[in-house]
This record gives structure tokens, C-alpha cells and sequence, in this order.
């Protein structure tokens, strides 16, 4: 294996992991279990709404 594949598998290990651990930490410690909207404009709204108040509450805990 070339250092450049070792580099790209490595890399695409870690894109498959990060994501899934932000959606574990949403559902397990924001308490969020399933959509209140239906149609996919909504559940887009929505999603972005749970991202900010993830990112926030993220930022305030980060904070001294």
C-alpha cells in the first residue's frame, strides 16, 4: 500500500465515524427521538434547528 492510500483509507475511516457520533449524541442526550414535522422542507427546518441548538449548547459548554 502507497502512503497516499494508507493516508485516504484512514481519512474515510474517520468520515464514517464523526457524523454518526454527533446523531448518537443528539437522540442519547438531547432526547430526540423522532420528527414533529412531516415533508421534507420541514424535517430540513427542523434538522437545521437541532444542529443549532447542538452547536450551541456544544459552545456554551466549551466555554469557561
Amino acid at each position: 500500500m502507497s502512503s497516499a492510500t494508507e493516508e485516504g483509507y484512514a481519512f474515510s475511516l474517520r468520515r464514517m465515524i464523526e457524523p454518526e457520533s454527533v446523531f448518537r449524541q443528539m437522540k442519547n442526550n438531547r432526547g430526540f427521538r423522532r420528527f414533529l414535522l412531516l415533508g421534507l422542507p420541514k424535517v430540513s427546518l427542523e434538522v437545521g434547528w437541532l444542529s443549532l441548538a447542538h452547536n450551541l449548547l456544544r459552545k456554551a459548554a466549551a466555554d469557561p
